[in-house]
């Protein structure tokens, strides 16, 4: 921490602009490399704005941090056999202290040696530039009174955005790192340093105070400001009052999650207290959007790929209205060079081998059928309740079953095929001993991920050629999200899952449902609305299946206290014949037999793995600043 902290010298300030989507031309005139006083860099609203848009830049894009796509590190996806060297490949093995670049690790977005604002995506990781966003925010909160030639709308955005900022950088490490020194000053180079690690809710507490001011001194659309209109239509990635209140209730779940509770009290429980403020403010938000006083709302179901790519658009940033946070992107082409060739086999050996799948128990125990209903415990076995079937076992699915995943016999090449010997490659060979389930370059696990990337991106359709313009970008946080996460604290924190917040009218299992009505599937069974007891299991179901390999997964597990419990620590594949006559135009109604779960890996958890290890080099710095227990 010592080096990442310290490292900005507060005699000068290095000024970057943002991306061209999100651009202030007007703000910047300066190179990267310019140098300036104190006095000038605070003076007016455009030089501090310059300052401030340096933070945008120390959010790490987790989507391109690294050649290959490793960021799910639930029991949701494994990677091919060629991707030895990736932090999930590690963690599944136990071994967390991967994602360090001391420890030989460091090879995603938690960890980089040489970590920069101004460079590339491959340089941006968490850790180090978290510290120092941190002490960039302190720097320019520090420097407020000396912004003199500004009004109070200037004054208020700029201290909004400082503000967010260090909340923000603060609850991505304690989501990982347990309780963690707050720093709110500059910490001077000259002395000691000896500040404490809180527990994790006195760090969630210095979270929440400062997302709470920022919510209160931002905006909800910066177009809608006098500053914001020198670069109007620019300015949807631009920190707001809905960010701030979306990550004040998310911060304030996780705090009352079991987890952090079991911290705190040593019971597993949700802390209702935490819970019922988190509705509340996720209810403040969602009353905001449904009202149509944000620049949010949900995609049409038909649009929703759009969120996380867009194709054909000169590398448009996707999101939409849906996407709330987002880490900017330098460059084009990203996409392409890095993780659009990840998700789908290697019909003909070219690129990176290393490939990134769902696992089958992920798909089995979370992607119900359309009618609401999940899938029994033994796919091998037909269920009448849900009308499963495992002779047909893809028929009648949830439709985001159909829009995540490709399966068995899936129409992946849309175009012409020049060598007739790869035209049975046309369709997704799946089933057990086909074409697509090499293991070191295929499917392990019998399905591939479509989520974010279109089926066109093969070697054939070269939908992930430079002239596509295919541009991925996962969102950290988007509106289903907070739908979701409000169903959770409402439901805990008002003790029913048919009890509104103080602040927004639906129920628990209303906002569940408007989830699930968007995907034109089924609403919530009755048979989970009973109790909050019936009815967390099946939220928890749904947020996998809605929020399925967006990162999310691995945090979810551990805030819940399921990551080292069984079925959560195995991975499987699925084992299927195909049999009958193949049909080529609706992969559903292909018949197979012999479909059942093989185990691939089970992961050697113990309950030190709740919490990833600091550093050894940060935790030798003081006694105060103690290793996580275990490690």
């Amino acid at each position: 921490m010592k080096n990442y902290i310290k490292n900005i010298i507060k005699s000068g300030f290095m000024v970057a602009i943002f991306l061209s989507a999100t651009s202030c031309e007007d703000y910047l005139e300066r190179t990267p490399d310019s140098i300036i006083s104190e006095e000038t860099a605070f003076q007016n609203f455009n030089n501090f704005q310059g300052f401030t848009e340096e933070l945008y830049h120390a959010v790490p894009n987790f989507t391109l941090a690294y050649w290959v796509s490793a960021w799910n590190f639930g029991e949701d996806e494994i990677e091919s056999t060629a991707g030895t060297f990736t932090v999930s490949y590690n963690f599944d093995r136990g071994n967390f202290w991967a994602w360090q670049a001391e420890q030989g690790g460091g090879v995603g977005w938690f960890d980089k040696g040489n970590a920069s604002t101004t460079g590339g995506h491959h340089q941006k990781a968490l850790w180090p530039l978290a510290w120092r966003g941190i002490r960039k925010a302190n720097l320019g909160l520090e420097n407020l009174h000396r912004l003199t030639d500004a009004t109070d709308e200037e004054r208020r955005l700029i201290e909004g955005q400082l503000l967010f900022f260090r909340g923000w950088f603060h609850f991505q490490l304690i989501q990982y790192f347990g309780g963690l020194p707050y720093i709110d000053y500059v910490l001077p180079s000259d002395e000691q340093l000896r500040l404490p690690r809180l527990s994790y809710r006195e760090s969630a507490d210095r979270v929440a105070d400062d997302l709470r001011r920022a919510a209160d001194l931002l905006p909800l659309n910066w177009d809608n400001t006098t500053a914001g209109r020198n670069t109007i239509g620019k300015n949807t990635m631009r920190i707001n009052k809905a960010m701030a209140l979306g990550y004040l209730g998310k911060n304030l779940l996780w705090a009352a999650s079991p987890l952090m509770n079991y911290t705190e009290t040593g019971s597993r429980t949700y802390d209702a207290a935490y819970s019922k403020r988190s509705a509340d403010v996720f209810g403040e938000l969602l009353q905001l959007i449904e009202t149509g006083q944000t620049i949010y709302s949900l995609m049409p179901f038909a649009q929703k790929s759009n969120i996380f790519y867009t194709t054909g658009q000169n590398w448009a940033m996707p999101g939409g209205t849906e996407a709330m946070f987002r880490a900017p992107t330098t460059g084009a082409n990203g996409s392409n060079y890095q993780i659009s060739k990840q998700f789908m086999p290697l019909l003909i050996s070219q690129g990176d081998a290393t490939m990134f799948m769902p696992t089958a128990n992920y798909i089995h125990d979370n992607y119900g059928m359309a009618n609401g209903l999940p899938l029994p415990d033994d796919i091998s076995k037909a269920d009448p309740e849900s009308g499963y079937d495992p002779n047909f076992p893809w028929k009648g699915r949830d439709p985001r079953f159909y829009s995540d995943i490709t399966f068995d016999g899936v129409k992946v090449i849309q175009g012409s095929i020049p060598d007739q010997s790869q035209e049975p490659n046309r369709y997704a060979n799946l089933f057990t001993g086909g074409s697509y389930r090499n293991l070191s370059n295929g499917s392990r696990t019998g399905y591939m991920s479509r989520k974010f990337v279109t089926l066109r991106a093969n070697l054939y359709d070269n939908a992930y050629d430079w002239g596509t313009s295919l541009h991925i970008n996962v969102p950290y946080m988007r509106v289903a999200d907070i739908y979701l996460m409000y169903a959770e604290a409402a439901a805990t924190g008002y003790n029913s899952p048919n009890a509104p917040s103080a602040t927004f009218s639906k129920t628990a299992v209303d906002a569940v449902n408007v989830i699930r009505d968007r995907a034109g599937m089924a609403q919530v069974h009755s048979k989970f609305t009973g109790s909050v007891a019936e009815f967390i299991p099946e939220l928890r179901r749904e947020r996998a299946v809605e929020l399925a390999f967006e990162r999310h997964r691995f945090t979810d597990l551990r805030r819940w206290m399921l990551l080292i419990e069984e079925p959560y620590t195995v991975k499987t594949s699925v084992e299927m014949d195909r049999v009958g006559d193949f049909n080529t135009d609706d992969p559903t109604e292909n018949r197979v037999a012999n479909i059942r779960e093989v185990e691939i890996l089970k992961r050697p958890f113990t309950e030190k793995h709740y919490w990833l290890p600091l550093k050894v080099s940060d935790v030798s710095l003081y006694p105060e600043m103690y290793q996580n227990p275990g490690w």
